[in-house]
Parts: C-alpha cells; sequence; structure tokens
C-alpha cells in the first residue's frame, strides 16, 4: 500500500480519549538551541516526526550526536564545532533558519540553505535578518544559501515590525550569548516563545518578559546542558477538537495545556459543542449540526492559529448558516479550498479572504494534501464524509503528526 495515501471510509464519529504528542513548534527552536551550550541534553515527550528528523540531520552536520530512547531524545553538543549545514534536511522545512542565531551565538559565523516548509506563502525572512544585524551580525546572499558572521554579538534595542514567531526566537537564541542586554519589541507571545525561554533558563541564560510582546535578554558568558519536557501540540490537539465538532463526537484529550489553547474553547462553544477543560486537559462533545461563525480572522497568540484556519474551514462547510474566514498570515493558505469543492463543500475564495456556506452534504473523493495543514483538514472532512475519501500527499502530515493513523484509532475511527 502507498504510505503518501490514506483511504477513509465514512461517515465515523470521533470518541475517546488521547494523549496528545509533544509539539513540533515547540520542540524545533529547542533543538537548536542546544548549539549554544555544551554537554548533554536531555529532551522528553519529544514528537518523532519528519521535521524533527530533519532537523537532528542538521545539528548531525553541525557535530552533534543524537539517539533516541523512546520518545525521549538525547542530544550531545560538547563536539559540535561546523558553523556550515548542508544535510537533506536543511531545503525541506521552514524552521532550519532558527539555526542562524544558534549557530550565529555560538559559533559567530553560519551558513545555511535557503529554507523550504510547506508552500503557504512567501514568508521572507527579512525579520529575521534584520534582528540578527542589530546584534551585529552581517549576512551574504548566495544562489542557494544563507552566509553570516559576527565578529561580535552584542545587545540591542530590537523592534520587529511584525510579531514573528521565527524572527522573535531567532533574535532570543542569539542574545542569550551576546554582550550586554538586548530587548525585543514586538516580540511574538505564542506559548512556543515561552517554552524556548524556560528551555534557555534552564541553560542558565538570562530572560524575561516571555509571553508579552517586550522580552528582555541579559548576555551570560556560557550556558549548559539541561534536560527538558516538550508540551504536547496545541495545533493537533485543535485538530482533533475540531474533528470531534464535525463528527458529532465525543473526545477527551491529556496533557494539553489549557493556556496554550488561547480561545479555542470558546470557539467550539460558539460552534455549539459542550466542553470541560481543565489546566491539562480537554473534553469536547457535540450532539448536533454545529453552527455558522459570521467572522473569523487569523492572527497572532491568543488570536487565532493561522495553523488551524484549514481544519476550522472543513468544519464550517458543514455548519448551518454562511462563514467568513480572513487569513492574515499566510496569503496561501486557502490552497484546501479547492479540494474541499471535490468532497461537496460550497467554499468561494478570493485573495486572503473565504465564504464558506454551510450545510454541505460532505462526499468521499480523490483529493491532494498538498500542505501540513491542509492535509490534516481533509482527513478530518474524511470523517464527516459520505463514502470513501482517499488522500494523497499524505508526506506532508507527517511533517507535524507523529502518528495520526493511529491517534485516529485510538479515538474510535476504523482505516
Amino acid at each position: 500500500m502507498d504510505r503518501n495515501k490514506l483511504y477513509i471510509k465514512g461517515p465515523q464519529r470521533m470518541q475517546g480519549e488521547l494523549l496528545v504528542q509533544g509539539s513540533k513548534n515547540a520542540a524545533l527552536p529547542i533543538l537548536a538551541a542546544t548549539l549554544l551550550g555544551k554537554g548533554i541534553f536531555i529532551i522528553h515527550h519529544c514528537p518523532r516526526i519528519s521535521d524533527v528528523e530533519h532537523m537532528l540531520e542538521l545539528l548531525e552536520d553541525a557535530g552533534c550526536r543524537v539517539r533516541w530512547e523512546g520518545h525521549m531524545l538525547i542530544v550531545d553538543t560538547r563536539e559540535a564545532g561546523s558553523w556550515r549545514v548542508s544535510g537533506n534536511g536543511a531545503g525541506k522545512m521552514r524552521s532550519t533558519v532558527t539555526l542562524l542565531g544558534s549557530i550565529l551565538g555560538r559559533m559567530h559565523r553560519v551558513e545555511i540553505p535557503y529554507p523550504g516548509g510547506c508552500t503557504i506563502g512567501k514568508r521572507p525572512i527579512d525579520l529575521h535578518l534584520r534582528g540578527l544585524e542589530q546584534l551585529g551580525a552581517v549576512f551574504e546572499h548566495q544562489e542557494h544559501t544563507l552566509s553570516g558572521r559576527a565578529e561580535v554579538l552584542h545587545g540591542a534595542q530590537v523592534y520587529l515590525d511584525f510579531p514573528s514567531v521565527g524572527a522573535t526566537e531567532n533574535v532570543l537564541l542569539a542574545a542569550a550569548l551576546a554582550e550586554g542586554t538586548t530587548v525585543i519589541h514586538g516580540a511574538a507571545m505564542e506559548p512556543e516563545i515561552v517554552e524556548l525561554a524556560s528551555f534557555l533558563r534552564k541553560m542558565g541564560a538570562s530572560v524575561q518578559g516571555d509571553g508579552t510582546p517586550v522580552i528582555t535578554v541579559k548576555g551570560v558568558e556560557k550556558l549548559h546542558a539541561a534536560e527538558y519536557i516538550i508540551p504536547s501540540d496545541r495545533i493537533v490537539a485543535g485538530t482533533y477538537l475540531f474533528g470531534a465538532v464535525m463528527t458529532r463526537g465525543e473526545i477527551r484529550l491529556l496533557h494539553v495545556p489549557l493556556s496554550h489553547l488561547g480561545k479555542l474553547p470558546e470557539l467550539l462553544e460558539q460552534m455549539g459543542a459542550v466542553v470541560e477543560a481543565e489546566e491539562d486537559w480537554i473534553y469536547v462533545r457535540m450532539d448536533r449540526q454545529c453552527r455558522c461563525i459570521p467572522y473569523m480572522v487569523t492572527a497572532p497568540f491568543p488570536g487565532f492559529p493561522t495553523d488551524l484556519q484549514s481544519v476550522l474551514l472543513a468544519a464550517l462547510s458543514t455548519a448551518s448558516g454562511m462563514s467568513f474566514i480572513e487569513e492574515k498570515i499566510f496569503e496561501a493558505r486557502f490552497q484546501i479550498v479547492e479540494e474541499l469543492r471535490k468532497m461537496g463543500a460550497s467554499i468561494s475564495s478570493e485573495d486572503s479572504f473565504a465564504l464558506i456556506d454551510g450545510d454541505a452534504r460532505l462526499h468521499g473523493a480523490r483529493v491532494e494534501a498538498k500542505e501540513l495543514r491542509g492535509g490534516a483538514a481533509l482527513i478530518m472532512a474524511a470523517l464527516a464524509a459520505e463514502g470513501e475519501t482517499c488522500i494523497s500527499g499524505m508526506e506532508y502530515v507527517c511533517r507535524g503528526y507523529e502518528n495520526i493513523n493511529e491517534d485516529l484509532k485510538n479515538l474510535g475511527i476504523m482505516l
């Protein structure tokens, strides 16, 4: 059987309990941060997904030794000394760019291939480079690579025009070992930033203000190895919560930090779900057709995350009434619209707007995942659809979902 295809016969009701995998978007910058210290790092609850494997290739390229013990990852950075990374994983994921800050911080020189990732928009790295330049770095662009150097990294007042998660991470990483104090104004407030800052503090860094728009980093002379637990993935959790809403299901997700979900529980209630939640779990039950959302706009945390926009779009295609979504983060997030239309959805989209005429009776079809989050949304749509759906492009989904087939089985789905 083709591993890059998934066949689902619907409709099926999602029900059960699940321990949610570790967070992709927290794990990747934390792995990059290990390069800032010399020692043996132990990372628990790390997701075994393709993006993490690609990052480990790059760490090995830099001279690290890595090994898995179940979901515990051991990273030995004592011999890391290469400022040039060119492993096979470098051009396959966006988070390659996070290595700019960590390699510059440790070695004061860096060369990486231009980062890859999903085709969801331009996602320029200008903000990253401008922030690092304010700390003293100088960059040179070649045809396929980006190189940088810094004789000395020094503290600075860094102003971000947009609260970019990646740019905030890069400046945070580079500033940890810089001389003096760095203040990041307009910093991203996502939970993943808080996790990275917490990890750096465990390494001996001085970081304050994470989770707010102003982060202060006082550079230290050296950082040491640390042990850390990766939190559960809020986007994976959100995917399954919307899946439960679409299939009139009943699920409980465990070890999900409620504070990481932002306003998602309130949105689910607005759509008609029964929601119960405590500090580290959430329960959702849907007994009726979901209600429409007149207007939803994606925004940086604590706003509605762009990474859940595709699955919300799929859910609203089955809702009662008209819904409207505006995408303000990535301009190419509506690639899923064409695929949902093949399944009977009534959606019109133009530029950064989508109008969803609900009450669609989704039916099985042959559809293609063209990026990570859209692929996961198509799987949730297939669960609510009548008949068999064949989803190709599952390699994209594997970038962020450790074993979505097993998760679905644990939530009562027959594949």
